[in-house]
Parts: structure tokens; sequence; C-alpha cells
């Protein structure tokens, strides 16, 4: 018992000598890093980073009429559900050489992974979204050369965003025009170059789309709507199979030109920066989808092949507006027209909470749960604003509000041009920047159905309240 004690109080001696030696000069605090960031030579132009990012989502939706859960009627959802779950790793190797690579999964509720027929799995893959080397061919950002999977495209911002950085609880998923089609979750295969030029940022590009068959889910057949085409069925004079798709996007910035580390658009700097750009886009793909017309009989066995051809103008715009109370004004619209081929239409539902519907007026099949007619051949017009709150609001240390809308008005030949008007409203609470962020969003969205003649009609409108709680690092 004696030895215990004398050891006790030699280890307290020890440790206030060496604790009384320390005067509060000299205790050493370790800074807190912002990034995760191993600098390869002493300057730190050469590194290596990673990144990573949760977005948890509670959300309660008013079902699409007839929506079912696990075979039981559902006129109402309530979910929760990891809307993105990423790591980045990134690192500029030499002067020249960069190199990106993104892995993750998405969509992740209590209906990931099931079927009717009880066989499904919900251990749903974590994936590579994307894996890419690129040089720099110039000293500075004037032309970068790269390839492999990535997010680089032509249609808009909202086609390669930076989901950590965005201001609405979620993107224009419409923007990503074929995702899990013809790409890899709005990723393609690519040869691409990128840069700017002045106050000119640029990017084009080559891909291999991925035939329709692969994406996991039986394609559909082939009718008098397009749909993307069954690649074994291109006849001689298409390509080997799949055409190659091109795009292009062009954006003249009139203030500060946006970053360029990654092929990733910022959804809002939150004062940081001052931008205001204008930019036009554009994706060809040569037969891209098919669908039946009618022969000299009036029966509908001819087979059509469609090019696709969306075409962009956007402009967004990201400044402060008072330095001191720490106030912004984030705002951006686009037009968009999208050429899939003949009444072209694909209902989605972000993470749908439903697994299917007893309706028999559907314009289809996937009409249920919160689904809607995002995809189509037709014209669009999208835009959204929010306003950054005074710091003092909350206090100086307990982060920001900022409050936001977003509306989207579409005219799809498919839905006989019946209006398609989706709006949003909510508003985030940044705690810590876009590092630690709660989102509260209230959506409305319209449904449609066949009426007794099968002309589409609009039924009612359909509601759901998100909460997002995000942190990324």
């Amino acid at each position: 018992m004696k030895k215990l004690t004398y050891l006790i109080l030699a280890t307290v001696l020890v440790a206030t000598n060496i604790f009384s030696q320390q005067t509060d000069s000299t205790l050493k605090v370790v800074p807190e890093k912002s990034t995760l960031k191993f600098n390869i030579n002493a300057d730190g132009s050469h590194y290596f980073q990673a990144t990573v990012l949760n977005q948890t989502w509670l959300r309660f939706n008013e079902s699409n009429d007839g929506t079912t859960l696990f075979n039981k009627n559902a006129p109402t959802t309530f979910d929760v559900g990891l809307r993105r779950t990423r790591i980045q790793l990134f690192g500029q190797i030499t002067d020249r050489a960069f190199i990106y690579f993104q892995f993750g999964q998405n969509n992740f509720n209590n209906t990931a992974g099931y079927n009717s027929a009880g066989t499904g799995n919900r251990k749903i893959a974590a994936f590579f979204h994307d894996a890419l080397c690129e040089y720099k061919v110039s000293n500075g950002n004037q032309l970068k050369i790269g390839a492999g999977l990535t997010v680089l495209n032509g249609l808009s911002r909202f086609s390669q965003p930076s989901v950590g950085t965005i201001m609405t609880l979620d993107v224009p998923v419409f923007l990503q025009y074929s995702v899990d089609q013809i790409d890899q979750f709005d990723r393609r295969l690519s040869v691409y170059a990128r840069g700017q030029v002045g106050k000119l940022d640029y990017r084009m590009y080559l891909s291999n789309p991925f035939p329709i068959g692969s994406n996991g889910i039986t394609p559909p057949a082939i009718g008098k709507n397009a749909s993307f085409v069954n690649v074994g069925a291109l006849p001689n004079g298409y390509g080997p199979g799949i055409n190659n798709q091109f795009g292009t996007y062009f954006a003249y910035n009139f203030f500060d030109n946006e970053g360029l580390t990654t092929p990733y658009m910022q959804g809002t700097y939150l004062g940081t920066k001052k931008v205001w750009n204008v930019a036009v886009g554009s994706v060809y793909q040569k037969a891209a989808t098919w669908n039946l017309t009618a022969d000299n009989s009036g029966a509908f066995k001819d087979t059509t092949y469609n090019n696709m051809l969306h075409l962009s103008f956007e402009t967004f715009l990201d400044i402060p507006l008072n330095k001191d109370k720490g106030t912004m004004l984030s705002a951006f619209a686009g037009y968009y027209n999208t050429n899939y081929g003949t009444n072209y239409l694909r209902y989605n539902g972000l993470m749908n909470p439903a697994t299917a519907s007893t309706a028999t007026n559907l314009v289809q099949g996937s009409a249920y749960g919160n689904a809607l007619p995002m995809f189509g051949t037709g014209q669009i017009v999208y835009t959204q604003v929010g306003l950054l709150l005074p710091k003092k609001l909350l206090g100086e240390k307990n982060g920001q509000l900022m409050p936001y809308l977003s509306g989207q008005y579409a005219d799809y030949s498919a839905l006989q041009h019946k209006e398609m008007i989706l709006f949003d409203a909510g508003i985030n609470w940044f705690m810590t920047g876009h590092k630690s962020k709660i989102s509260i969003d209230y959506q409305n969205r319209p449904t449609y159905i066949h009426d007794s003649k099968n002309d589409i009609k609009l039924a009612s409108r359909k509601s759901s309240v998100t909460i997002q709680y995000q942190i990324t690092f």
C-alpha cells in the first residue's frame, strides 16, 4: 500500500513540476485547421486534400394520389434519409498534374433496395462518382486538359454543382438531364478542356455515354414517346452501338472570376466573392432516343431515331451587400430548351419515400410518392433568389440566416403543354458557414392524370416539408 502511495505522490510531483515550468506564454496551442490538407512541398503549392459531406433529411410528404408504401395505402409519409454521403480526395501533385476522386452514395432511406417480390437489397453499394486526371497546359488557368469519370458537362452550372455549397435545399435536378439513364449519377467518361481566358470561363467535352441497359433497371419498350435507345438496336450508320456526346459551356464574368480547382461550380460564396456572370451552354448526342411513328396504314410500327440537343442561357449573381453587417444577395435565372425527341417525359422523385401506386390513370407508372414530371422535351425557366441576413440578428457567434425562394416553369410537349410549376421556399441557418448548416424547405408540386378521354389534366397539388442537417469539412 505504501509503495502505491509513494508512486501516486511521485507522479503528482513530476506532473506539477512539468506544468509549473510552462507559463501561459509557453503553452502550445494547436491551431484550428480549416481543411484536411497535406502539403507535399514547402510552400503548399503541391498538396493532397480530403473533404467529407453528409446531408441528412427528415421529411414529411403529401403523397401523389394512389401512392402505396410496402403495399399499404400511404396518403402521407415521413422518412429519415441520407440524401448524399460523400468523400472527396484531390490534389495538385506537381505544377501541372491534378488528380480528383469522389466516392459515396445517395438517396438512402427505408425504401432503398425494396422490391415487391421481397428480394431487394438495402445495402446500396457506394461507388466512385468521379475519378479523373488533369494536366495544366498553361502556366495559369488558361487551359487544363483532363479525362476520366467526371461531372463536367455543357448545360448549366447546376448540371455540375458543388452540392456542399448550394443555397436551396437541393439542386434543380432537371438540369442533370440524363441522370442515371446514360450516365453514372450525372458523371460521364469524358475527355475535356477547361480554363479561364481573362474574364471568360469555358469548358468543352466529348464523352462515351453508357448504354441504358446497364443502369440496373429494365429499359422501357419502344413506344410512341421517345425513350433512350436500346443501343443494340441501332442500325448501321449510327455508330458502333452508341454515339458520343458533345457539350460546351461558356460563362463571362463581369466581376471576380470563379474558382477553377475542380470541375464543380459553387452554389453560393456567402459574401466572400463578388460574382456576376452570363453563360450559354449546349449538349448534343446523335440518335440518343427512339420512338415509333405511324406507317402508311396508320399503325405505329416505324422506328425513328432522335438527336438529343439541349441549349441554355443563364445568369448568376452572388455579391456582398454590406460587409460590416455580413449581408449578401444570391440570385440565378436560366432558360433551357431541352430536346430529347418526340414527347420524351420522365418522372422522378428525389429519394422517393414510397414504393408504388394503385392508381390506374397515372401519366407514367413511376408517378407515385413525391415524383413529378422532371425531365422532358420542351422549354423550362428556372430561378432562385436568397438573402443572407445580418450577423447581429442571431449574435456574432450564432451564425446567420438566409431565406430563399426558387421556382420552375416547364412546358413539356408530353404533358400536352399543361404547365408544370414547381416552387420551394425555405431558410438556411448557417451555423458555421456551409460546414454546419440546417435547412428547412417547403415544396409545392403539381400532379397529373389521364381523364376518361385519355387526355392529360392537371390534378391536385401536393406539398412536402424537409429539414436537412449538413456537415461538410
